[in-house]
């Protein structure tokens, strides 16, 4: 294989290129998928500048991926520019330092490296990922995206531009829509309450110098986290890692945002839209990633609703009654709130019957907890299926930072199916107590629902009204 790519490389310098970070993706996926096994080959790299990188050296594969976070994405836009942070992250690769954006681009193409970033409520993210003898070029490019955007203002406008686009176009989307007015509803006056990507009306509200500012404040060296999986040294990732962020400020500037319990259990809201479907989401305050009984609360969702074709909720709504084609729950720890959330989409006239079902499956699980049988069921396929977060270079190198952003130790992936191993029927069915508690759930719904009785009702925004 590794004979093959070479002879791809030396057929053409840009095409081929390409060819052959595609190729040795199959070699990767094929090596990565035992990363779990070997989750003590993880390296902590200490640079001499004090930043750290965790890498995963692997030199059967021709190929380097490294993710980067930074803490703080849209929970820190200000109040009136929502959208700015995602407005940021769509620029650092529109210029950079004395290259203008068709420069920058043309150069990334030349040396077949792909780099691309982007945003959330909690977060700044870049991805990189190139050949070998192309990895002083990629982290030259890199330090320069993330130390020296440009911020020119055509590049500003015309990313401005597409991001409204999107938001306009997603306007009556009953899905977004249902997900903007449940973030609004869960977390009523916090950042989370907002809409990441913004408004047309805010982000026409962003400045160059809201921008340079934001820069300067969320982009720093204390601020970074670091995985890297590939054919590299730890010496020379070192030197790379130093220069590429060397542009940086020492400190960040990040505003405190406060931890809160997602709000509105019990409470049903509707937006009126004319469309065949109901799109609805529910949820109601889940676990904290450090949370002791994460684990159990964890294997407590996979059996209510995390679990594809064998949770309770999908065999209630779809399987015994074909209400829906797809019903599901799933954690998610944010850092400043937890949620547990869940989705159905159905007919208009069944959406009070399936919110029906879900509630009761909530509230049976939180009074029984599951059963022996179901959790062993459970357990073997979370076990089984966690090497699959594995099964690329990328994938790899993105599992090393979220380690790092939680704050689960390097020896995480080596504990990981232990932890799961080690829950017990007991400790499965407290779990389910506290995390379901009353079983009451916060149900948003667009459409034109049937049988969502007591439901706060309002009409579907106008456009303008969404600028």
């Amino acid at each position: 294989m590794i004979a093959r790519i070479a002879s791809l490389f030396r057929r053409s310098p840009f095409s081929a290129a390409k060819d052959t970070i595609a190729a040795i993706m199959v070699t990767a996926a094929t090596l990565a998928v035992s990363a779990p096994a070997r989750g003590a080959d993880i390296q902590r790299v200490v640079t001499p500048a004090g930043a750290e990188a965790w890498l995963v050296q692997e030199n059967a594969v021709p190929l380097v991926a490294v993710e980067i976070a930074f803490r703080g994405g849209s929970a820190q836009d200000p109040d009136g520019k929502e959208g700015l942070a995602s407005l940021m992250s769509t620029l650092f690769d529109e210029g950079a330092g004395e290259m203008s954006a068709s420069a920058f681009q043309q150069r990334l193409e030349e040396t077949a490296i792909e780099l691309s970033f982007s945003s959330n409520r909690d977060g700044l993210t870049a991805s990189l990922r190139t050949l070998p003898e192309n990895i002083d070029e990629a982290f030259r490019l890199l330090g320069l995206a993330l130390s020296k955007p440009r911020f020119d203002d055509d590049a500003v406008n015309r990313m401005r531009g597409q991001l409204s686009a999107q938001i306009r176009r997603n306007a009556l989307d009953p899905d977004d829509l249902a997900g903007r007015s449940f973030f609004a509803a869960a977390f009523p006056g916090h950042p989370y309450s907002r809409p990441s990507r913004g408004t047309v009306t805010s982000l026409a509200a962003v400045t160059r110098d809201d921008l340079v500012a934001a820069h300067k404040r969320l982009m720093a060296r204390d601020n970074v986290v670091i995985g890297v999986v590939g054919a590299i040294t730890p010496e020379r990732l070192k030197g790379l890692v130093d220069g590429a962020l060397a542009g940086l400020p020492e400190k960040a500037g990040l505003k405190q945002v406060p931890t809160v319990a997602p709000a509105g259990a019990g409470r049903a809201e509707v937006t009126e839209l004319d469309v065949p479907q109901t799109s609805i989401i529910f949820g109601r305050p889940g676990p904290l990633r450090d949370d002791d009984d994460f684990i159990a609360a964890y294997v407590v969702n996979h059996i209510l609703g995390g679990g594809t074709f064998s949770s309770r909720l999908f065999n209630e709504v779809r399987e015994k009654r074909g209400l829906a084609y797809s019903v599901y729950s799933y954690l998610q720890p944010f850092d400043h709130g937890g949620l547990l959330l869940g989705g159905v989409a159905t007919r208009n006239d069944r959406a009070g019957q399936s919110i029906d079902l879900i509630r009761a499956e909530f509230a049976r699980m939180a009074k029984d907890g599951p059963t022996q049988e179901e959790l062993d069921s459970a357990k073997r396929y979370l076990i089984g299926s966690y090497a699959l977060r594995f099964d690329t270079s990328s994938k790899v190198a993105n599992q090393l930072v979220q380690l790092q952003l939680d704050h689960l130790g390097i020896d995480y992936i080596t504990r990981r199916n232990d932890l799961v191993s080690a829950v017990t029927l007991d400790q499965v069915k407290a779990a389910a107590r506290k995390l379901l508690g009353d079983g009451s759930l916060l149900v948003v719904a667009v459409g034109k629902p049937a049988g969502l009785d007591g439901a706060e009702t309002r009409p579907a925004p106008q456009p303008e009204a969404l600028r």
